[in-house]
C-alpha cells in the first residue's frame, strides 16, 4: 500500500463516518417527530482488484438505510382524527386534495390530520389524506386496490346527507292480553311513525290500538298526518300453543290491497300518494307485534329514508371506516381509509415531510383493509411516536465521534510520513 493509498483510505473513513454523524444527527432532531422512522449508515468496504502483496488498500463508504419496519409507541391525544395505525401500513397522502396523478400519492405513518378551510383531512406536514368513499347505497364497489386511481381526498367537514323518501316500515312492540274481552273495553293504545317524503321532510303516521269485547282481538287504525284514517284492520292473537302471543290471523281490513298472509299493506300519504309498505307481522311469527299479559310496550318502528342533515360529528373506527353523524339523527358511512402495504418496508424511498416513495427494492403496493390479513388496525384519538431511542443514538454519537478522531489520525500520520520523504531529498 502506498503511502497516497493509505491518506485515501482516511478520507474515506472520515466522508463515511461524517454521514452516519448526520444520520445520527437527524435521528435525535426527529426523536419527538409523530411517524418518524430511524435513518441509519451502515459501514461497507470498498477495495479495487488485486490480490497477494498486489491487493489494494480497503476504504469504506457509507450505505444509507431507514429502518421502517419497526413501529413507534402510540399515544393518546383525544383528538377524533389523529389516527394511528397499530402493525403494517402506511396511510395514503397526496400535496393536493384529489390529485389525479398516481405519481404524486405518498405513504405516511404520520397521522395527526385535521380539516383545513374546506373540510379536507390534512396532517401537520400537508399532506392529505386519502380514502374509498362509500356510494349513497353504502357500499365501496370495485376498487381497485393495487393503485392509487379510486382514491379521493377524506372529507368531513360540509357535508351534507340528502333526505330520502320512506319506502317500508316494519312495526314492532306488545299490547297487554289483559285489556281485551271486556263488557266494556278501554281507551285506545296510541303510537306514531315517522317517516320522510321524497324531499327529506318528515312526517308521521298515526297508529290506534283498540282492545275489543273479543279476548285476544284488537282493531287497528292508520291516520295520516292530518288525522285522516287510510284504514282498518281487526288483528287476533294466538292464545294458546308454541305460537302463543303472535298474530293468528288479520280480518275485516278496509286497506286497499292488505295481505293476510303477510300482514303487510301498501298505504298512499300525502298529495303525491307516497307509497309506503307496512309490515304488522306475518301470521304464527314473532317478527311483528306480538300480545301478551303485562304491560303496553311502545311500538317500535323500523323505517328507511331520512330526511336532509348536516354533518355533526365523524366517527372513525379500527378498520379505517370514517362514520358521519348528522343532525338529523343518521349515521352514515362516508370513507374507508385503505392501508397501503409494500413486501419489504425498509425498501421504501424517504421523502419530504415524513413520507415514503414505493421503489424497486420494496415491492409493489396493495391498498389493504385495516385489520384484514397482514394490515394492521386504525386508533383513531392517538399518534405514533417515533421510533427513535435517543439513548442508543447518543450511544452511536459518541462511537462515531471516536472512529472520526482515528480517521483524522491516520491522516495526520501520512502528512508527517509524507514530509520526512519529502526531507529526504534535502
Amino acid at each position: 500500500m502506498s503511502i497516497t493509498n493509505a491518506l485515501q483510505t482516511g478520507v474515506s473513513g472520515l466522508r463515511a463516518i461524517s454521514t452516519a454523524v448526520g444520520r445520527i444527527s437527524g435521528n435525535i432532531a426527529n426523536a419527538n417527530t409523530d411517524g418518524y422512522r430511524r435513518s441509519f449508515a451502515q459501514m461497507v468496504t470498498t477495495t479495487t482488484t488485486g490480490s497477494g502483496l498486489n491487493l489494494a488498500p480497503a476504504g469504506v463508504r457509507a450505505v444509507q438505510g431507514t429502518n421502517v419496519s419497526l413501529d413507534g409507541a402510540l399515544r393518546p391525544t383525544g383528538r377524533p382524527t389523529d389516527l394511528a395505525i397499530g402493525g403494517s401500513g402506511f396511510f395514503v397522502v397526496s400535496r393536493n386534495p384529489n390529485e389525479l396523478v398516481e405519481s404524486n400519492y405518498r405513504m405516511t405513518r404520520a397521522g395527526s390530520f385535521l380539516p383545513d378551510e374546506n373540510g379536507y383531512l390534512r396532517n401537520a406536514a400537508g399532506y392529505y389524506l386519502s380514502g374509498f368513499p362509500y356510494g349513497e347505497d353504502g357500499t365501496l364497489g370495485a376498487v381497485d386496490r393495487n393503485r392509487f386511481g379510486d382514491l379521493e381526498t377524506v372529507k368531513i367537514g360540509d357535508v351534507q346527507m340528502v333526505g330520502a323518501a320512506t319506502t317500508a316500515i316494519t312495526i314492532g312492540g306488545n299490547v297487554p292480553a289483559q285489556q281485551t274481552g271486556l263488557a266494556t273495553p278501554g281507551d285506545p293504545f296510541l303510537s306514531s311513525a315517522e317517516f320522510f317524503s321524497p324531499l327529506g321532510v318528515a312526517a308521521r303516521l298515526q297508529f290506534s290500538w283498540q282492545p275489543t269485547d273479543i279476548a285476544n282481538t284488537w282493531d287497528v287504525t292508520v291516520n295520516d298526518p292530518d288525522g285522516v284514517a287510510l284504514g282498518t284492520v281487526r288483528v287476533a292473537f294466538n292464545a294458546t300453543g308454541p305460537n302463543a302471543g303472535s298474530p293468528q290471523s288479520y280480518d275485516n281490513a278496509n286497506f286497499p290491497g292488505f295481505d293476510p298472509a303477510t300482514g303487510r299493506v301498501t298505504i298512499e300519504v300525502g298529495p303525491d300518494a307516497q307509497e309506503i309498505t307496512l309490515d304488522f307481522g306475518a301470521p304464527d311469527t314473532f317478527t311483528g307485534m306480538t300480545q301478551f299479559a303485562g304491560d303496553y310496550a311502545p311500538l317500535r318502528f323500523g323505517a328507511d329514508g331520512s330526511g336532509t342533515g348536516m354533518l355533526v360529528r365523524t366517527e372513525i373506527d379500527e378498520r379505517g371506516d370514517v362514520y358521519g353523524v348528522f343532525d338529523n339523527g343518521k349515521r352514515k358511512a362516508l370513507y374507508n381509509i385503505p392501508l397501503a402495504e409494500v413486501p419489504n418496508p425498509d425498501g421504501l424511498t424517504t421523502t419530504d415531510g415524513n413520507a415514503f416513495l414505493v421503489s424497486r427494492t420494496s415491492g409493489a403496493v396493495r391498498l389493504s383493509g385495516a385489520n384484514e390479513g397482514s394490515a394492521g388496525s386504525i386508533t383513531a384519538g392517538a399518534l405514533e411516536s417515533s421510533n427513535v431511542e435517543v439513548a442508543q443514538e447518543l450511544t452511536d454519537l459518541i462511537q462515531a465521534q471516536r472512529a472520526y478522531s482515528s480517521n483524522a489520525k491516520i491522516v495526520t500520520t501520512v502528512d508527517e510520513m509524507l514530509d520526512e520523504t519529502v526531507r529526504i531529498k534535502r
